[in-house]
């Protein structure tokens, strides 16, 4: 879906979105790392070396602030009209190592955009 077939942002509520971004890309890192650690580090030294500390220490956080990207996902999505699809995306993409970034990436450039369209409305008002 193009920025051209989604309903427009009302200027006043484009600092609320921006906010609503900053928060999604927050959380995008922060479980994309622990993800990566977990995988890549944690796992490894897991199974080869009989330590389940690292495990332990980035899976649980993992686990949990997995499910606040879920939410500040939902909370940028709803803001921006997002359909459901591009939200379960974003969602799974915090499973996979790596993706959340992309994932992240191409969220940031859609909602900027909106943004800018946005932006670009009001001033021809």
């Amino acid at each position: 879906m193009s920025t051209a077939e989604t309903p427009s942002i009302d200027s006043a509520r484009i600092p609320e979105i921006r906010g609503a971004l900053l928060r999604y890309r927050v959380m995008a890192y922060v479980v994309g790392v622990l993800l990566v650690v977990l995988v890549l580090v944690g796992m490894p030294l897991k199974y080869f070396a009989d330590n389940g500390a690292v495990v332990t220490w980035t899976g649980v956080p993992h686990g949990w602030l997995y499910m606040v990207l879920i939410i500040t996902a939902y909370d940028l999505g709803r803001r921006v009209h997002w359909p459901w699809g591009r939200l379960i995306l974003i969602a799974l993409a915090g499973t996979i190592p790596f993706l959340s970034f992309v994932a992240e990436h191409y969220a940031r450039k859609d909602v900027q955009a909106r943004l800018a369209a946005a932006e670009a409305a009001a001033d021809l008002r």
